[in-house]
């Protein structure tokens, strides 16, 4: 009985040993769709218990649940129940990688992980220029308010002397100067042809992102206003661009943000909305999920309780959005159960009903999505007497090109704007690439980063402004 007591000990202290060999952080690069997301995993060891937590930062996602943690016999595997997310790997002899596969539903993506972080591997698209015959400076700028900096890049034409300049916001999501999104840098190549025609351009990494300060993750479209005002603040205190015209160009949500800076600060002279939201967001998320769901042919059945969930579940947040955390939590939780009860359980993807519903309305209670997801752009757009150009591709299937660019006609005309101009862009996505549908997954196969045409209809109306 003694010799079996003591392999059991033996046993027992030889797994504890192999879980304080792979605790730590791990980091690895998921290819989907070709873009490269970074995913960390944080394994530890907790009163001789394995934990884990996961980070993905590229979609602002930080301390992400993992239920289940184990290593035995050199495998490691993790289970993200809630998230419908697993990973299985082998460590090699030095533990210094793991060789595993990541998944999630019915997807599996291969994915190494290492002790140290990967560089992202960067491939060269046809618009990224080669050169830069024009004036560039890496700039900083605060934004006093928050207490952070923000770290930029100021282009202007060689002889620095410009007449207008455009400060670029970007879409949702931490995004750097260049808004990289699947290997694609669009607001490189716009500030690239807007500073070869004359105009001048700030691009900024989004706070907590880059070589900017602060955090991205507790941040709103309002905080973000305040970053893009304090960029037009930081134009206006420079002697050398003393008499330059200043206007916003924001891409989705920063087509949002732009008239929120430019209804309460008059230095903005112009605004240009790139596939900017101008319906309430509510509506524009639904009519999101409809546009997405024909691209992905998700079956009808499924499209109308997503639609119906989505809808409850967005009146319950404008409604009760002045609620307490723990309020709002427990409504959510308990309208989703309801509403969820009513899915088959193949639409499910064997996911636990508790595990999404914690997976949503964790989504549904940050502060990013209390404040996007209840505000209606319409009402800053009626404020807006400065000229506006409203451009948007008709394949977007983000934002809806003919309700949203409606939407903002209509605003504009309520505010008595006599200088705008609204363009459906034909067979251009939302990043303005000439595409066949207009599917996300299509961005990363097109090579054209920005369409010609959409760039040589802005930079035109941005000359031609008086």
């Amino acid at each position: 009985m003694k010799k079996k007591t003591f392999f059991l000990v033996l046993m027992l202290a030889a797994i504890g040993l192999q879980a304080q060999v792979i605790t730590g952080d791990w980091f690895g690069l998921l290819n989907v769709q070709g873009t490269q997301l970074k995913i960390i995993f944080h394994v530890e060891q907790k009163s001789g218990v394995l934990t884990a937590t996961m980070d993905s930062p590229n979609q602002n996602a930080i301390g992400l649940p993992i239920e289940e943690a184990s290593f035995m016999n050199n495998e490691l595997f993790l289970n993200a129940k809630s998230m419908g997310v697993s990973y299985k790997g082998i460590a090699n002899k030095a533990m210094d990688s793991i060789d595993g596969t990541f998944m999630q539903g019915s997807a599996k993506l291969k994915l190494m992980l290492a002790r140290k972080e990967k560089e992202k591997k960067i491939v060269s698209r046809p618009q990224d220029p080669k050169d830069f015959p024009y004036y560039n400076e890496d700039i900083m700028f605060k934004n006093n308010s928050a207490g952070i900096e923000l770290a930029g890049t100021l282009t202007l034409p060689k002889d620095k002397k410009a007449s207008k300049i455009a400060i670029l916001i970007s879409g949702s999501g931490p995004q750097n100067r260049n808004e990289e999104v699947v290997n694609h840098r669009p607001f490189l190549v716009w500030s690239d042809w807007l500073t070869k025609q004359g105009i001048g351009v700030l691009r900024y990494d989004d706070r907590g992102v880059g070589k900017s300060t602060g955090s991205f993750s507790d941040a709103t479209s309002a905080d973000f206003a305040d970053d893009a005002e304090a960029a037009v603040n930081y134009i206006l205190s420079r002697n050398d661009l003393k008499n330059i015209s200043i206007g916003l160009m924001g891409h989705s949500e920063g087509g949002m943000i732009a008239p929120m800076v430019a209804a309460k600060n008059k230095k903005v002279e112009f605004i240009i909305l790139l596939a900017g939201p101008g319906v309430p967001i509510d509506q524009l998320l639904v009519q999101q999920m409809k546009d997405n769901a024909i691209l992905e042919m998700i079956p009808d059945d499924i499209l109308k309780l997503n639609i119906e969930t989505t809808k409850k579940t967005l009146v319950y947040l404008k409604k009760n959005n002045n609620q307490n955390k723990e309020e709002l939590t427990k409504g959510l939780s308990d309208l989703l159960k309801i509403e969820l009860e009513k899915y088959p359980k193949e639409a499910l993807n064997g996911t636990s009903t508790d595990d999404i519903i914690k997976s949503e309305v964790k989504k549904y209670t940050g502060k990013w999505y209390r404040f996007f997801g209840t505000y209606d752009p319409g009402k800053m757009l009626e404020k807006m007497t400065c000229p506006v150009l409203a451009i948007n591709g008709i394949l977007d299937c983000q934002v809806n090109c003919k309700n949203n660019l409606g939407a903002i006609k209509e605003a504009l005309q309520k505010a008595k704007n006599k200088h705008f101009e609204i363009v459906p862009m034909d067979g251009l996505n939302h990043l303005f690439q000439k595409a066949e549908t207009g599917a996300v997954t299509e961005y990363n196969k097109i090579e054209e980063t920005v369409n010609p045409a959409a760039l040589t209809k802005v930079s035109g109306w941005i000359n031609n402004l008086k």
